[in-house]
């Protein structure tokens, strides 16, 4: 399909630098196949479920995965930036590097010479492999926890351009670019429709007789690149890394068995779905990496509502919307959201879709 099909006018006033404040106060547009949109806020949730369906959480954990170094060779000194965006090794990451043409293989690279990083200030790197549009390996000179302690002191957290163009990252972003179930450390993006979701929001969906089950997916900071083809068979997805549990499998299977629904909160937990249920729909226990990429004309087997935020004009997840409710239907609502002014992107409001089956 044409990418330019997936494109829309977003002025620059609509996107969101700060979360709604509580969370769950954010607004909820209800999107459901051939029926009028409605405007609701998030902690009206409870009320458009059903007892007995069933919320599906991404627990993955944003770690400080933005990096400031010097790369040193042969006398000289160059500084460059690295956004780690997927693990390979407990010593290895893939990561995006700026500017990628200062860099060769085994070149060396200095991160956190200022004191505050373990291990005698520092964190130090060897570049394995250089692949395309700036992507490099980075092979650590500390392995497993270590390494993961090292980032933590100091790596910052990699706000979306779109927020980091507007202002710098700053102490709340540690809090509010996190999920209150985060728990699987590996992320260096948010799921950002669970961000919406407070203590009090999940109390009222437990009241309510919803059930919420997680699935994990290391949200990659290919998720942040814009398409760079005219065509989306052209495009090629970077890949992320995740699992399903036996535990979660047989639960989703279980509400599915009795007529319950399955609600995705975010396109994150609905891709690594997509990507692992069987043939048959089935659920199952999953572990590997996935590059779906989801467009319109695909069958859906696994989620019948979709919780997500809007997304970036021309990218993989308008794309995903739109097969999700359909490409007119959501250019409609995508329209409908900036003439009454909500909140784009990571920190901005959200939306309630449910499945056009047509």
């Amino acid at each position: 399909m044409r990418v330019d099909l997936f494109d829309f006018e977003l002025p620059d006033e609509r996107i969101a630098v700060r979360p709604a404040e509580p969370r769950h106060a954010a607004r909820l547009l209800v999107v459901k196949p051939d029926q009028s949109f409605e405007d609701k806020v998030v902690f009206d949730l409870p009320s458009l479920l059903r007892r007995g369906d069933a919320l599906v959480f991404n627990d993955t954990k944003v770690i400080p995965a933005q990096l400031t170094g010097l790369r040193r060779r042969e006398g000289s000194v160059a500084q460059v930036d690295a956004t780690l965006h997927m693990r390979t090794a407990p010593d290895r990451w893939k990561a995006f590097m700026r500017p990628a043409k200062r860099l060769a293989v085994g070149d060396r690279i200095q991160f956190g010479h200022d004191g505050n990083s373990c291990f005698l200030g520092t964190l130090d790197a060897t570049v394995a492999e250089k692949g395309e549009a700036g992507e490099v390996t980075l092979a650590f000179d500390l392995s497993g926890p270590v390494l993961d302690e090292a980032l933590h002191a100091v790596g910052k957290i990699p706000l979306p351009p779109y927020i980091a163009g507007k202002r710098a990252e700053d102490a709340r972003d540690r809090s509010d670019y996190q999920t209150i179930f985060a728990r699987e450390e590996g992320a260096v993006a948010a799921p950002t429709a669970g961000l919406h979701f407070t203590p009090e929001l999940m109390a009222a969906l437990d009241a309510a007789g919803v059930e919420r089950h997680f699935v994990t997916l290391h949200v990659g900071a290919g998720t942040f690149l814009p398409m760079k083809v005219d065509d989306t068979t052209d495009h090629r997805m970077h890949a992320e890394i995740g699992h399903v549990s036996e535990e979660t499998a047989a639960a989703l299977n279980g509400v599915k068995a009795r007529g319950g629904r399955i609600i995705s909160v975010g396109t994150t937990s609905l891709r690594l779905m997509e990507s692992s249920v069987a043939d048959d729909g089935t659920f199952r226990a999953w572990s590997g990496s996935t590059d779906i990429f989801i467009t319109p004309g695909h069958r859906f087997r696994t989620a019948d509502i979709l919780m997500t935020n809007f997304h970036l004009p021309r990218s993989t997840l308008f794309m995903l919307v739109s097969a999700f409710s359909g490409l007119e239907t959501m250019h409609a609502a995508y329209k409908h959201a900036i003439d009454s002014n909500y909140r784009f992107y990571s920190y901005g409001d959200s939306s309630l879709l449910f499945r056009n089956e047509s």
